[in-house]
């Protein structure tokens, strides 16, 4: 710990050293203060991944695009609708939420719907151009086209068809019920794309299409800033756009640095260079706690980002055991899960079992449909004896033939936390007797989808699921990661297939009536707590840091970034 604070501590010297101004002349102070409280307002945020471009956020869905890239998306571009911190819609560039009430989401008796969206008259791109429907069968054409990469989403299955009949007006055929509707076009599907400019190039070179400039420093959204500068590796600056249709930005500019090591970020936060975090910090509790000691200038903002499960694999599974339910309940017994949230969080988490936000309704819903498995290392030995293992001199289990029980778990480094999850599992399951090869994946790899979707027998992974069809539907046996599929369909981690849990998953994302869709969801629940492809350790917390002078800005959700109400961030002078 001593170390930790002495190398920060001398960083932050260095760093103010560095930053320091000229001395000024006698009598200028004043003046230079007033200049800059008359100045265009500026802020500095910083995220922990290093995105090479907005293409990202589509191409890489389903591995899990760079750390804050989400929030960058965010500040440049715009849906028909926006989520806040609550998870509540509002209208963006439409002039309205579709909804039962004001007539522009209809359900028929045979079960197909129509939604009908109207885009503002003053919805405009950055380079002036209006955003019309066009922009959004583009990106919907896009979307679903398999050459280009593109993960899945569950919502086009449920589409008939998308109209547009008029430039300022889409209606969209549902062939059946579909319970996010009214988020479609969204950060959660279907952000549009400007036609006039990306029409072209992706007839010309549909295999080069997310190369092409438009992606980083040429990026032209409908989002209330646009991209002045972006330097690969480095940073990006964004510009508040006059022409936002929620109203221009009370930030004048706002420049992202990529700061992917923690170190270097608690340093950036001490010495005054940065003032926020956004996207998924990815700090460690105990430092994000160190840097509020010290940072008297910020505070921070706490928020359930996912929850931390282990993934088992079902095919080509190396031990077979594995997929066996009573060793998944027998290691799941063997591992103190709230000593596990205490240690990595310092007491601001607790078990996660299920991935269903604590706090959520849909949890307090479900409640009574879930499987809890105590602590319990005593019950966790004999009921791997009750598989016909035995412990070898060395204490290892070990089968009939004298072959050791061993498991691997994966995990990755792009997250500090999770390889200490690793570790710490690891010794969980070796004092039972399990032998256990931890295995960190490197950031290389990380995109790798056949590399990472063929662990044999465990994977630890952070995750940010939700009760929107989207994330519900990564647990479907169509979200599988398969050789047939070239592995391009993914998000299924375990790569469980049940046609049970199958039918519980459509029954819910089908299904409008709130009673009816919860009973539903806790049908899922049940079916995933009483066999375990995901077993769950705790809830993973999210901490944003913000500086005192920052008026406006929140921690983010599981629907929307820090980032959705920036045209609102102001600062205090």
């Amino acid at each position: 710990m001593a170390t930790y604070l002495f190398s920060v501590t001398l960083i932050v010297v260095l760093l103010a050293a560095a930053c320091a101004p000229p001395a000024q002349p006698a009598g200028s102070a004043d003046s230079t203060q007033a200049a800059a409280l008359a100045g265009p307002k500026r802020i500095v945020a910083a995220i922990r991944g290093t995105p090479a471009s907005i293409a990202l956020q589509r191409t890489n869905r389903s591995v899990g695009s760079p750390p804050g890239l989400d929030s960058i998306e965010e500040m440049v571009h715009a849906g028909l609708v926006l989520a806040d911190a609550k998870r509540n819609l509002h209208a963006q560039l439409a002039e309205g939420v579709p909804s039962i009430e004001n007539g522009s989401w209809r359900v028929f008796p045979d079960g197909r719907m129509e939604t009908i969206w109207r885009i503002k008259p003053a919805a405009r791109w950055h380079d002036g151009a209006p955003v019309t429907a066009g922009d959004f069968a583009l990106a919907a054409t896009i979307d679903q086209d398999r050459e280009l990469g593109i993960a899945p989403y569950s919502a086009y299955d449920a589409i008939e068809s998308i109209e547009t009949p008029d430039p300022q007006t889409i209606v969209v055929n549902w062939r059946q019920p579909y319970i996010e509707a009214d988020a479609m076009f969204s950060h959660t599907v279907g952000l549009p794309l400007p036609r006039h400019l990306l029409e072209g190039p992706l007839a010309e070179d549909k295999a080069g299409f997310f190369a092409i400039d438009y992606w980083t420093h040429g990026f032209v959204g409908a989002g209330p800033f646009t991209v002045r500068e972006w330097a690969v590796d480095s940073h990006v600056v964004l510009r508040a756009f006059d022409g936002y249709v929620l109203g221009r930005p009370k930030i004048d500019e706002v420049e992202v640095r990529f700061i992917a090591d923690p170190n270097t970020l608690a340093a950036n936060l001490l010495a005054g260079a940065i003032e926020l975090t956004l996207g998924r910090t990815l700090i460690p509790a105990e430092q994000a706690q160190q840097v509020l000691e010290q940072w008297r200038e910020g505070t921070i903002a706490a928020s359930i980002r996912g929850w931390f499960p282990i993934h088992s694999q079902f095919v080509n599974t190396s031990p077979p055991v594995v997929t066996d339910v009573r060793f998944r309940r027998a290691m799941l017994h063997a591992l103190d899960r709230q000593q596990m949230a205490d240690t990595f969080t310092l007491g601001q988490s607790s078990i996660a079992h299920t991935w269903l936000d604590p706090n959520s309704e849909e949890h307090r819903d479900v409640e009574g449909s879930i499987t809890r498995y105590d602590y319990d290392p005593r019950r966790s030995v004999q009921m791997i004896e009750g598989l016909g293992y035995t412990r070898g001199p060395d204490g290892v289990f070990q089968d009939a033939s004298g072959q050791k029980l061993s498991v691997s778990i994966y995990t990755t480094i792009r997250s500090e936390i999770q390889p200490k999850i690793t570790l710490a599992i690891a010794d969980y399951w070796q004092r039972v007797g399990v032998g256990v090869e931890p295995v960190f994946v490197p950031i290389q790899r990380i995109g790798d989808r056949e590399y990472r979707a063929q662990f044999p027998a465990f994977e630890m992974i952070s995750g940010a699921p939700s009760p929107m069809p989207e994330d519900v539907r990564r647990f479907h046996s169509a979200s599988t990661p398969l050789p047939e599929n070239r592995f391009q369909i993914t998000g299924n981690n375990a790569r469980y297939r049940s046609p049970e849990l199958d039918s519980f998953i459509d029954r819910y994302i089908t299904t409008v009536p709130k009673t009816e869709r919860m009973q539903a969801l806790a049908q899922i629940v049940r079916h995933q707590t009483d066999q375990l492809p995901n077993m769950g350790l705790f809830y993973e917390i999210d901490s944003t840091l913000i500086g005192a002078r920052l008026v406006g800005v929140g921690p983010r959700s599981a629907r929307s970034s820090q980032a959705w109400n920036s045209h609102e961030w102001d600062i205090r002078r």
